[in-house]
C-alpha cells in the first residue's frame, strides 16, 4: 500500500486520501453515493449505514437531536431488513428505487458526519455552536422526509407491517417543530457559560465554586481535558467558519485558559507539562528519526539543496523551486546559478510557491505530522489575538497572567517551567496580554529561569525574548519598556544568548529605537545591550541592517552612553561598509576626539579605538581627515602619556598612521611628529620633542616623559 502511494505523484494521493482533521459543519457541501452500485448491493449498504448509526455511542451534546436521530434510524433500518428478506423483490428493483436508495445513502452519510462532527467536538465548541447543530439536525430530517416521500412503495411490495413502519417515520420526520429540536438543558449550560463571560466583562471573576461546577457540567472535569478544549477552539479559530462569533470564541477561550490554573491545582504540574501541543501551537516541524517508516517523503515536496522536506517553498527566478532558507544560503555564499538547473540567476527575487505549500500541509495532515508555515504560524497569532479582543478576553487574560506570574515566583521547579510554557503561549496572542505580563513583573522572573537546570523551563524562558521584544515596542509604560531593555542588557551577557537576541525580530531595532529616544536609564541599558551584542563576530551585518549602528553613532553626542557607543563602534568596525559609514562624518571623528580628551580611562581607550579603526581601515583619505582634527596632536600626546595600556599603544599606531599618510600640507609646513618608543629607554628620564602637524602648527612642543 505504502509502495502504491509513492508511486502515483503527490496531487492523485492527496485527491484519494481523505481531508486532513480539521472539520467544518458537515452538511455544507456535495456528497454522492457510491457508484457501480445498484440492487440488493445498494440496499445491504444503505441498510449497513443506518445499523452502525444506531448502534453507535451517543455523544454528550445535541443528546436530544441525537438520539431522535436513533429512534428515526432503528425504524428505517426495520423497513430496509424487511426488503432485504424479500428476497424475490430485492433482485428486481426499478430505477427509481435505485435512485431513492442512492439519495437515502447520501442523506445517511450526511447523518453520519453530523454525529461524528459532534461527538469529536470540544464541550465548549459544541455549546457554542448549539443553535447551528439543532438547524442541521432539523434539515437532516427534512431530507430524510423528502427521500421517504418518493420512495416507491408499492413496486417494492412493502409488507404491511413494513408499510406501517414507513408510514410512522414520515410523520416522525415531519412532526417535530423547530423549538423541539432545541434542548433546555443545553441552553441552560449555554446560558450559564455566558453569565460567567458577562462576569469578565465587567471586572469581576466568578468565584471558583461556580466554576467548577459549571465545568463539571460541562465535561470538564482534569487540567487535560480543560487544556484539549483549548486547543480545540484554537483550531476552530484558525478554521475561520463564516458564521462564527470570533470575539465571542476568543472570549470562551480566555475563560477556559483562566479555569486551567484557578480551578485546577496548579501545583500538581505533571499533567499540564506533560500535555502535548497540538498542531497549531507545535512551531516545529518534525520528520524522521521516528520509528514509522511506512511512507516517504515525495520527491517534489523536497528542497533540491537540502534534500528536507520545504517548510517554505518558493519559486527562483529560473522557476525551480526551492526551500528559502536553503535558496536564500546559497544565494549568500556568493553563488549566481541554479543550483538544480545550472541557469543564471537573472535576479535574487523569490516568489511564495502558495500552491505546493497548501499540498505540502495537505501530505503532512494525511500523515498526522505538524506542518505550520511561516505564514500559518504567524497567521495563528494574529486570527487568535484578534478574537480575543473582547472585554470578557482581555480580563481573564489578565487574571490567568496573575495566577501565571504568582506561579512563576512561589511555585516549584516543575510549575514554574509550566508558568514559563504558558506565559509564552499566551504572549504570542496579542500585544495587550505582553503588556499584562511585563507590567506583572514577569520579565525578570523568566530571566531567572535561564540559569534553571529545568530543560524545559531553560527553553520556554529562551522564548520569551518575543514578550520581551513586544514590550520594547508596546509596553503600555516607560518603565515597562526600560525593564525590558535591562533584561535584554542582562541576557546579552551571556554568550550563547547573543545570537538569540539578533535573530529575534525587532529585537536590535527596538534597542536602536531606545538608544536614540529612551530616557536616560533606557538608552544606558539599551547601549550597553548593544555593546555586548557588537561583541559577537556576526553582529556587523545585523547592527548595520537594524540601524543600530546609526543610534550608536548619534550617542556619541551624549555624554550618557558615548563611552559604551564608541566602543560597540569600535568592535563593530571590522566591515569596511560600517568604516565608511562611521568616518563619513567630521562630527562623528570630533565627537570622539572630545571624548579622547574627557572621558573616563576606559572612554577615552573605547574613543582611541574607534579612531584606531577608522584609520586602519578606511584608507588614506580618512587617515588625511583624522590628522587634520584640530587639537588632535594635543590629545594623542596626553593619552599617550596617561593612558591606558591598549590606549597607549592604539594612540601610537594612529600616529605612525598619519605620519606614513604622507599628507601634502603637513609636508609643506615641514612639520615633524616624534614618538615616545618604549622600547628603546629604561628606567630613565626622556625629554623628546613631539609635534603632531594640524595645519597650522609653528613650534613643537617638548613634554617630559617618565617611563616607568
Amino acid at each position: 500500500m505504502a509502495a502504491a502511494a509513492s508511486a502515483s505523484s503527490p496531487v492523485e494521493f492527496l485527491l484519494r486520501r481523505p481531508a486532513p482533521r480539521r472539520r467544518r459543519l458537515p452538511l455544507a457541501g456535495a456528497f454522492f453515493a457510491p457508484t457501480g452500485l445498484a440492487g440488493a448491493t445498494l440496499l445491504r449498504a444503505v441498510a449497513s449505514l443506518a445499523a452502525s448509526l444506531v448502534a453507535g455511542a451517543r455523544p454528550p451534546s445535541q443528546r436530544r437531536n441525537v438520539d431522535a436521530l436513533a429512534r428515526r434510524l432503528a425504524l428505517l433500518s426495520a423497513i430496509l431488513e424487511s426488503i432485504l428478506l424479500d428476497t424475490a423483490a430485492a433482485g428486481a428493483f426499478s430505477d427509481a428505487a435505485n435512485l431513492c436508495f442512492r439519495e437515502l445513502y447520501v442523506v445517511l452519510f450526511r447523518a453520519e458526519l453530523l454525529v461524528s462532527y459532534v461527538a469529536s467536538a470540544g464541550r465548549a465548541w459544541a455549546l457554542l455552536r448549539s443553535p447551528h447543530l439543532a438547524a442541521s439536525f432539523r434539515d437532516l430530517d427534512a431530507e430524510l422526509a423528502v427521500v421517504l416521500d418518493v420512495l416507491p412503495a408499492a413496486s417494492l411490495r412493502l409488507s404491511h407491517d413494513a408499510t406501517g413502519l414507513l408510514d410512522l417515520l414520515r410523520a416522525h420526520c415531519r412532526c417535530r417543530a423547530p423549538a423541539q429540536y432545541h434542548d433546555p438543558d443545553e441552553a441552560a449550560l449555554r446560558e450559564r457559560l455566558m453569565d460567567a463571560l458577562r462576569q469578565f466583562d465587567l471586572g469581576q471573576p466568578p468565584d471558583h465554586p461556580s466554576l467548577q461546577s459549571l465545568l463539571a457540567d460541562m465535561g470538564i472535569s482534569t487540567a487535560a481535558s480543560c487544556r484539549a478544549e483549548i486547543d480545540y477552539l484554537e483550531e476552530q479559530i484558525l478554521s475561520q467558519e463564516e458564521d462564527t462569533d470570533l470575539p465571542l470564541v476568543g472570549s470562551v477561550l480566555a475563560l477556559l485558559r483562566y479555569c486551567l490554573f484557578a480551578v485546577f491545582d496548579p501545583s500538581n504540574a505533571k499533567a499540564l507539562r506533560d500535555w502535548p501541543l497540538s498542531g497549531n501551537r507545535q512551531r516545529l516541524l518534525s520528520i524522521g528519526g521516528g520509528d514509522d517508516t511506512s511512507f516517504s517523503v515525495p520527491k517534489e515536496f523536497s528542497c533540491p539543496i537540502s534534500l528536507d522536506l520545504m517548510r517554505d517553498p518558493v519559486v527562483a527566478s529560473t522557476g525551480q523551486t526551492y526551500d528559502r532558507p536553503s535558496i536564500i544560503q546559497w544565494i549568500e555564499e556568493g553563488h549566481s546559478t541554479c543550483p538544480n538547473s545550472g541557469q543564471t540567476l537573472a535576479d535574487h527575487r523569490l516568489v511564495p510557491n502558495r500552491a505546493l505549500r497548501s499540498l505540502i500541509s495537505q501530505w503532512c495532515g494525511v500523515y498526522g505530522l505538524q506542518y505550520d508555515s511561516p505564514e500559518s504560524n504567524e497567521g495563528m497569532a494574529e486570527c487568535v489575538a484578534a478574537s480575543c479582543s473582547s472585554r470578557a478576553a482581555m480580563e481573564a487574560n489578565k487574571a490567568t497572567a496573575r495566577i501565571l506570574v504568582r506561579m512563576l515566583e512561589d511555585g516549584s521547579e516543575n510549575v514554574k517551567a509550566v508558568a514559563a510554557k504558558e506565559i509564552r503561549l499566551l504572549a504570542k496572542t496579542g500585544k495587550q496580554n505582553r503588556a499584562f505580563i511585563a507590567d506583572l513583573g514577569a520579565i525578570p522572573l523568566l530571566c531567572r529561569l535561564l540559569l534553571s537546570n529545568d530543560w524545559m523551563a531553560q527553553e520556554n524562558a529562551e522564548g520569551c525574548l518575543r514578550l520581551i521584544v513586544g514590550v520594547l515596542q508596546n509596553g503600555w509604560t516607560t518603565e515597562a519598556k526600560e525593564n525590558a531593555a535591562a533584561t535584554l542588557f542582562s541576557l546579552s551577557v551571556v554568550h550563547n544568548f547573543k545570537k538569540l537576541i539578533m535573530n529575534e525580530p525587532g529585537a536590535v531595532e527596538e534597542l536602536a529605537s531606545m538608544l536614540t529616544k529612551g530616557t536616560s536609564r533606557g538608552k544606558k541599558d539599551a547601549v550597553m545591550a548593544l555593546f555586548n551584542l557588537s561583541t559577537h563576530p556576526e553582529s556587523s551585518a545585523r547592527m548595520l541592517e537594524s540601524c543600530a549602528v546609526v543610534a550608536l553613532i548619534q550617542s556619541l553626542r551624549n555624554d550618557t552612553v558615548s563611552e559604551e557607543a564608541a566602543g560597540a563602534l569600535a568592535l563593530l568596525m571590522k566591515q569596511p561598509s560600517i568604516v565608511h559609514l562611521v568616518g563619513s562624518s567630521e562630527t562623528v571623528i570630533t565627537s570622539l576626539v572630545g571624548l579622547m580628551r574627557r572621558g573616563t580611562p576606559k572612554g577615552k581607550e573605547n574613543a582611541v579605538s574607534a579612531l584606531y579603526e577608522i584609520c586602519r581601515r578606511g584608507g588614506s583619505a580618512l587617515v588625511q581627515r583624522v590628522a587634520k582634527i584640530p587639537g588632535l596632536n594635543t590629545v594623542i600626546q596626553t593619552i599617550t602619556l596617561n593612558g591606558t595600556k591598549r590606549a597607549k599603544k592604539k594612540a601610537s599606531l594612529i600616529v605612525k598612521m598619519c605620519q606614513r599618510s604622507q599628507m601634502p600640507s603637513a609636508m609643506a609646513l615641514g612639520s615633524t611628529l616624534t614618538v615616545v618608543d618604549r622600547s628603546l629607554v629604561g628606567n630613565n628620564t626622556l625629554r623628546r620633542a613631539a609635534s603632531f602637524g594640524s595645519g597650522e602648527l609653528s613650534n613643537p612642543i617638548s613634554i617630559s616623559v617618565q617611563v616607568p
